[in-house]
């Protein structure tokens, strides 16, 4: 039996708060499972396990605060939940009628299941909460299985038509009941819908009483701004970074993409900041100084490229999730990770696996009318490539005066780890990427 420990989730994380368990003692998890739900200082993260088995005992209960590395709960290889037993077959009082002596009656298959097919505890825990009937969900994973993307489409075919009114009561996940009592809000009524921690109203007059002089929220937002300025001094006052700035001719690449993109369907078109992104996951694989992290003294390259993401929050700060093997996914593939990386990030949804520590992070304002960022280094990261907007400008090309579509990159850099020179190789190695758009 292994130990389900607090994970590490950030450079600037020492503890973290058990907000919600998702799974109970006795049930059956599987790897990539999310079992908890964990809030640090910057936002609360939903958090997989990674082994395969039954839960022990819940060490440590929801509410309370415990460092990294702390067991959380015990998961062991147990025994499965039993099969479900077939249907027994019913004999008709008086006999067989209606079939010919001689021949035996064959069994008639039910119109409908008895039983949902199988589905993992945070599956079941997941449905619930989306108000999803299992029995009604066709499952696509191993043997029938229903898998939570199952759930989500149903779900989402489910809010497409309108419900009718139910009797009863609204239906409350215990977190958003929580944060309700504490921050002195009253649910919604509607019954039949799930509320969620994220559906509640931020305190503004819906509030039944005035929120507490220190409300969860507002300290929430404070510690992320501790969190961030104590990481951000520690960047400044420990590293010491050297900037180098390019501009880049995007004219191939806008066109390629207009091009592409008349292709698709609006909503899988590719933004240019998907080639931005690209671009500089291939240059993290050919200058791999720049690609790693700074410990104990000496620059440990990584084994692959886990591009970091800055998003700010529409209520105020950053995070930086993080997309594996940015370097080899295609250009409108890494459109959607990043889609769906902003979102979670915005939606307080963020996984564990999200924010796995990045070995280089991307910052683009460009979408803010920026014209150039000079970014400061993540530690224990060290660069960091900010992009500006990209913006038609004049620009000579063989002798000749035009206007272009151009975007500014600037590199900070470590210089413990590299040189000017290794800097300039990266970006130039970006410039020349972008070249040639159909290749990235």
């Amino acid at each position: 039996m292994g130990a389900f420990r607090m994970p590490s989730l950030g450079a600037d994380m020492d503890e973290g708060t058990v907000i919600e368990w998702l799974v109970k003692p006795g049930d059956q998890v599987h790897r990539g499972d999310i079992v908890a739900v964990v809030d640090t200082a910057k936002s609360a993260v939903e958090v997989e396990c990674f082994e395969t088995g039954a839960v022990g005992e819940i060490l440590v209960p929801a509410g309370e605060k415990v460092p990294v590395g702390t067991p959380l709960a015990m998961i062991g290889a147990g025994p499965a939940p039993p099969p479900t037993p077939p249907t027994p077959l019913t004999t008709p009082p008086g006999g067989v009628t209606g079939v010919a002596a001689g021949k035996s009656a064959k069994p008639r298959r039910p119109a409908t299941p008895a039983h949902p097919p199988p589905a993992s505890p945070p599956v079941r825990t997941f449905a619930a909460q989306a108000g999803v009937d299992l029995a009604t969900v066709h499952g696509t994973g191993r043997g029938g299985a229903i898998t939570r993307a199952d759930v989500q489409r149903a779900a989402q075919s489910a809010a497409a038509v309108p419900a009718e009114p139910q009797p009863g009561r609204a239906r409350v996940s215990p977190y958003a009941r929580r944060l309700a009592a504490e921050r002195g809000i009253g649910l919604p009524a509607t019954p039949g819908e799930l509320v969620r921690a994220r559906d509640l109203p931020g305190g503004n007059g819906e509030a039944k009483a005035p929120p507490p002089p220190a409300a969860p929220a507002a300290r929430h937002d404070e510690s992320m701004r501790q969190a961030i300025a104590a990481l951000m001094a520690r960047s400044k006052r420990e590293i010491p970074h050297y900037y180098l700035t390019a501009t880049i001719d995007l004219h191939t690449a806008i066109e390629w993409l207009t091009a592409y993109n008349r292709t698709v369907p609006v909503t899988a078109r590719v933004l240019p900041a998907a080639l931005l992104l690209k671009a500089a996951a291939r240059a993290a694989v050919r200058v791999p100084e720049l690609n790693g992290h700074w410990i104990d003294g000496a620059f440990r390259p990584a084994a692959e490229v886990r591009l970091g993401v800055a998003v700010a929050l529409r209520g105020g700060g950053l995070l930086t999730p993080a997309i594996s093997g940015a370097d080899t996914l295609t250009v409108p593939d890494l459109m959607t990770r990043l889609r769906e990386l902003v979102g979670r990030a915005r939606g307080a949804r963020l996984r564990a696996s999200d924010l796995a520590e990045p070995t280089i992070t991307v910052t683009n304002l460009g979408d803010l009318g920026v014209e150039s960022v000079h970014g400061v280094i993540y530690p224990p990261q060290v660069a960091l490539l900010g992009f500006g907007a990209v913006a038609e400008r004049p620009w000579a090309v063989d002798g000749l005066l035009g206007v272009r579509p151009l975007v500014t990159a600037t590199l900070s850099a470590d210089h413990r780890a590299s040189d000017g020179a290794v800097g300039a190789r990266f970006l130039h190695t970006i410039d020349t990427l972008l070249q040639t758009p159909e290749e990235l």
